[in-house]
């Protein structure tokens, strides 16, 4: 099939994922793959690999687990596989992404100390130190890197540095920023790498992965507390089965994330997609406070996938007004998920490019209804 013949999306998603994807990946979904087949195997062995590269400067010292269902189903395979029972889990902090995590240990059984940031300020590090310094119980230490509650951008760089000086476990969710921001977990000193398939990669929802330093992973074997969840069983089967997973995989995802990753390539690599990101992001930022619209994060702490903007100070502003107004102009946008102020958000990740950043704020600056009312 002529992937041009496929019908464009009516509005363009302008979300943290799920997020618009190109008509190859679309059309990538409209064969049907046999888990059991050896094509298919192949290349989820092909993804595996591919994604090691991507991720570490030392492949050979790491390995990639596909793991079934959402990005939060690949951060609770983690938390409940590589912690012992007589593990202690340090929790960084400052949003909705890290509280979850902090609510599947607490679900999980495992203890856990979280130190909370306060939703407008990156994770203290400094005060991680001087919790380490104290309790030498702790075990493994967590962060977002992307908080995608506000946008904020975490200094895991800074995390991993001062929990490996403690000799601890460092688990990284890079949901929404690994393959849209670069990050070498050799170099940093990551155990454990949580991504999804439907977010800075531009595949689709079904399926996450977690890229691992294979020496912890080797020490996992019997810790998971969970049957579908058991990060060192699905990473055993995938390598005795030369692809294979334990349970029925999502096929159609698996071949949609093998052209996104292809898409990755042509775009020139996470660099060049960084890039793009980025200047969607400064020009989204300049063309709403030229109308009047502020963001709620200081520049040097904002990420460029995702920005959250204050309400404008008008007593008619309504956001489902606003967010209907703006799906007829062609775009979707998502509603704030701060307790601490009133916000909506804007994502600048998946098929986006700068035209549709200028698109957006041309068809924005017709909708500013608080305005003229």
């Amino acid at each position: 099939m002529n992937i041009n013949q496929l019908p464009d999306n009516p509005y363009l998603l302008l979300t943290p994922g799920p997020l618009s994807t190109s008509k190859k990946v679309k059309a990538a979904m409209l064969r049907d793959w046999c888990t059991w087949d050896q094509d298919y195997n192949q290349l989820v062995q092909s993804i595996r690999s591919r994604l090691v590269t991507m991720a570490s400067s030392k492949p050979d010292d790491y390995t990639t687990v596909l793991m079934q269902g959402s990005g939060t189903f690949c951060v609770e395979s983690v938390i409940g596989s590589v912690i012992p029972r007589n593990g202690k889990l340090l929790i960084l902090t400052n949003g909705a992404y890290g509280k979850r995590i902090a609510q599947m240990a607490e679900v999980l059984g495992i203890y856990s100390i979280v130190l909370d940031s306060g939703e407008t300020k990156p994770v203290n590090v400094k005060q991680m130190e001087e919790v380490l310094k104290v309790d030498t119980s702790i075990t493994h230490v967590a962060v977002v890197h992307v908080e995608t509650t506000t946008g904020m951008m975490n200094p895991i760089a800074d995390v991993a540095r001062v929990a490996k000086q403690y000799g601890k476990t460092v688990i990284v969710d890079a949901m929404s920023s690994f393959g849209g921001i670069p990050i070498d977990v050799a170099e940093l000193g990551i155990d454990y790498l949580i991504s999804s398939a439907n977010k800075c990669i531009q595949g689709v929802p079904g399926f996450g992965f977690i890229i691992a330093r294979k020496e912890p992973l080797y020490t996992c074997k019997g810790l998971g507390r969970s049957l579908s969840l058991d990060l060192y069983d699905q990473w055993e089967t995938m390598e005795q089965g030369n692809g294979k997973w334990r349970y029925t995989s999502p096929t159609h995802t698996v071949r949609a994330f093998d052209q996104a990753l292809q898409d990755l390539e042509e775009e020139g690599g996470v660099a060049r997609r960084f890039a793009r990101f980025t200047s969607n992001q400064q020009t989204l930022v300049a063309g709403m406070q030229r109308m009047g619209l502020q963001t709620l994060l200081s520049a040097e702490l904002q990420s460029p996938i995702i920005t959250s903007f204050l309400y404008p100070d008008s007593p008619v502003f309504s956001f489902d007004e606003f967010y209907t107004r703006i799906k007829q102009e062609g775009f979707v946008i998502y509603p704030g998920k701060i307790t601490t102020a009133a916000t909506f958000r804007i994502g600048n990740i998946g098929d986006v490019h700068l035209p549709d950043i200028e698109r957006l704020l041309v068809g924005m600056e017709k909708q500013l209804f608080w305005k003229t009312t």
